[in-house]
């Protein structure tokens, strides 16, 4: 068996182990990027326990793990064994309450996003006004 094929089964055994499962750039104590980051504090804002897997380490995670997903960029969610999406619709999804149904936790009343009262928080994207 090839170490490609070892990598893939593990990648897959990971995602089958696991109910929720985020593949990552860095850790969630140290997000390797933005991206990650945005992602990690939506799921800790809804105390929704998680496994991450760094694909900092082994820049071949990341090349099996988008030919298994189909999904080019990184970070990924999984949620019971189906690929989520992105950092951007993991956010749409947290905005919308549609993550936390996918989680099958609590919708936190009257406050916007990551647990911030809506009207405290600055927007989590840039928006271009050109």
């Amino acid at each position: 068996m090839s170490e490609t094929t070892e990598l893939r089964e593990a990648i897959q055994g990971a995602i089958a182990d696991n109910p929720v499962i985020l593949f990552m750039k860095g850790t969630p104590e140290a997000p390797g990027c933005g991206f990650s980051a945005r992602t990690v504090a939506a799921l800790q804002s809804l105390d929704a326990p998680f496994a991450a897997v760094n694909v900092l380490p082994d820049p071949r995670i990341r090349q099996e793990l988008s030919a298994l997903s189909g999904w080019p960029t990184i970070p990924q969610l999984f949620i019971d064994g189906e690929l989520v999406g992105g950092c951007d619709i993991v956010m749409e999804m947290y905005e919308t309450g549609e993550l936390h149904e996918a989680l099958g936790v609590d919708t936190p009343q009257e406050e916007g996003a990551l647990g911030v009262p809506a009207a405290d928080h600055a927007p989590l994207s840039i928006e271009n006004r050109l």
